[in-house]
């Protein structure tokens, strides 16, 4: 992913780059991550990832390895190790290593934490953007805590699998009753056809975006017609635009369902309009 990693403690090339068999990330999910954009050389939304990290770690009863001021200054420097300009950087805190066991290891077994940072194909994503991107709907078989940003992501690669088999970038999630939770790696959104915007309200159900924040905070400041509500299958079917958010792609217009055209079969004016003026609204630091 990246010319130099973080792992607890030392930077170094990723051949050289070693975590424990036993931790428990890798042997239970037994962890949390974050991904956050990069912008010029500039963290994008910090605060509200690190405030999302807390939460997700308090929730789990993992220890931070270290006081988010220190995580921040790891970050940047892995940013700037790896000359990433325009990209992401991935931040991932385990549990730690310890002989493998269910329950918690004991007290003072040292949290993990892996810092890796890659460039953007921006070219791409505004190719992708321009010409709109395909989403298909599954099942949502996912646990009852995805508002955690767990490592625990099965569910979500074969989502994305899925898609990718149909030629498609995303996957919305379905609920029993027939509702869109979210995208597999991002969160999901319709315009009605009386101009409402429609993303699912926050719970226990959904991850907490941060661009899915960001994206209402500019909805709200610009005036627009607003609605956190669940939304089916059909009314997605029947939207007049659909798109999808992620720190890593930002605001996507979403072009096709299942195969059928959104609209006209374009991307919409809001969702193109909300990827052109997303940055006014992010913080920098």
């Amino acid at each position: 992913m990246s010319r130099i990693v973080y792992v607890n403690g030392r930077y170094l090339p990723p051949a050289e780059a070693k975590v424990s068999v036993e931790d428990r990330g890798y042997q239970f999910a037994d962890g949390v991550y974050e991904v956050c954009e990069v912008r010029g050389g500039h963290l994008i939304d910090e605060a509200r990832h690190m405030a999302r990290l807390s939460r997700s770690l308090q929730e789990l009863s993992i220890a931070a390895p270290m006081p988010l001021s220190a995580l921040g200054v790891v970050m940047r420097e892995t940013i700037r190790r790896n000359r990433v300009q325009d990209g992401i950087v991935y931040l991932q805190i385990t549990r730690g290593a310890a002989r493998r066991d269910f329950p918690f290891p004991p007290p003072q077994t040292k949290p993990s934490l892996v810092v890796m940072a890659r460039s953007n194909d921006l070219a791409r994503l505004e190719q992708l953007a321009a010409e709109g991107v395909a989403v298909i709907t599954v099942p949502d078989i996912r646990w009852a805590r995805v508002d955690i940003n767990s490592v625990s992501l099965l569910p979500n690669v074969l989502a994305k699998q899925a898609a990718r088999e149909q030629g498609a970038r995303e996957a919305w999630l379905v609920d029993k009753a027939g509702r869109v939770t979210e995208g597999a790696s991002s969160s999901a959104w319709i315009v009605n056809r009386d101009g409402m915007l429609i993303t699912h309200p926050l719970g226990r159900d959904i991850l907490p975006g941060i661009t899915r924040s960001v994206v209402i905070d500019a909805v709200k400041a610009q005036g627009l017609a607003f609605e956190e509500r669940a939304f089916t299958v059909e009314e997605a079917y029947a939207a007049r635009e659909a798109f999808i958010t992620s720190a890593s792609q930002i605001v996507l217009p979403v072009v096709r369902i299942d195969g059928r055209p959104v609209g006209n079969g374009a991307p919409g004016l809001i969702a193109t309009a909300l990827r052109r003026d997303y940055h006014r609204f992010a913080a920098v630091s």
